[in-house]
């Protein structure tokens, strides 16, 4: 796996560094050319935007071994909403795709400061509706169209899911999130703890917030598209993986949403990694709990798509 996000391209970022940030992340992501020596068929294609505004850029990875319809992997790419492209960790979903022979469709969404919600969650939308309606041309199963993200885009991951159950499609089969970005709120004991120490600390977190929702972030009117804590009903979703670091700013409004999930009788399998930061996977791939958390996530995956090996994944569950 490529070193595809560096941990120092996060510390307290402010608005005028919002530009560095965007080519500090661009310059470390893979290109297709990376992908395809991994050994990935490689596909760029455009989805029609919602509401008519453009088209949505996306990047399909397969595998050349694969027969029949595949599960897909939906991922939206972290960067806290301001930075990041559709290419961000595809190196690591390229090893999914060898490996268990998904279909892997990344979006490019808009960014913010430039284009505020809702441009991001609905050209994520967009995307996850493309999958659906050319599921065929590209051999996509989509009884198996699972959406994973980390960071801005694991907060995006359950915005697409909130916004596909509100409007009764497209379906989505499990969700597989890491390090979510929530809550544009910022009250958590956690956004405080690291406040210009370590990755994405709480100025960067304001600044993204900011930058996503202007004058209103932390107001009483915020969209639960935008900060999916907001919601006030998880009932619902899909079956989720959720992760996340203990020594980093989304810690505590990760660990109230995985309760919340619970308490909605969503199917959840949670891990909170010891000593983790933010993006501790991708950033130091070769630590203990780094390999643990993707040896972890990736059984995950394994279980969603085979339903001979899903045990509790697929139960439902509902309160009374």
């Amino acid at each position: 796996m490529l070193n595809s996000f560096p941990a120092d391209a996060l510390k307290s970022v402010l608005p005028e560094a919002i530009e560095g940030l965007r080519r500090t992340i661009a310059a470390k992501c893979p290109t297709p050319r990376d992908l395809q020596r991994m050994g990935v068929i490689v596909h760029d294609v455009q989805a029609p935007a919602r509401h008519g505004e453009g088209v949505v850029p996306l990047t399909i990875l397969q595998s050349p071994h694969a027969t029949g319809p595949r599960p897909c992997v939906y991922l939206i790419h972290g960067g806290g909403m301001i930075a990041g492209t559709r290419m961000l960790r595809l190196d690591a979903l390229a090893e999914w795709v060898l490996e268990f022979g998904v279909t892997v469709v990344s979006v490019d969404y808009r960014l913010a400061p430039e284009h505020p919600f809702p441009a991001g969650i609905d050209d994520c939308y967009a995307g996850l509706t493309w999958i659906h309606d050319n599921a065929a041309a590209f051999s996509i199963d989509t009884d198996f169209v699972i959406v994973n993200g980390a960071s801005a885009g694991g907060g995006l991951a359950f915005a697409v899911a909130l916004m596909a159950r509100d409007l009764g499609a497209p379906a989505i089969s499990h969700l597989i999130v890491q390090c979510p970005m929530l809550d544009d709120r910022n009250e958590s004991p956690s956004s405080w703890e690291l406040d210009g120490d370590g990755p994405w600390d709480r100025r960067s977190n304001l600044t993204a917030w900011h930058a996503l929702l202007g004058d209103a972030a932390g107001g009483p009117d915020t969209s639960p598209y935008a900060a999916p804590a907001r919601a006030h009903d998880l009932g619902g979703l899909p079956p989720t993986y959720l992760d996340v670091g203990q020594v980093e700013t989304f810690r505590d409004e990760t660990l109230q949403f995985a309760t919340r999930l619970s308490q909605a009788g969503v199917v959840l399998e949670f891990h909170l990694w010891p000593g983790a930061w933010h993006g501790f996977d991708y950033s130091a791939p070769h630590a203990a709990v780094s390999q643990l958390s993707n040896t972890t996530r990736a059984a995950y995956l394994s279980r969603a798509i085979d339903p001979s090996r899903a045990g509790l994944e697929n139960l439902t569950h509902s309160q009374n």
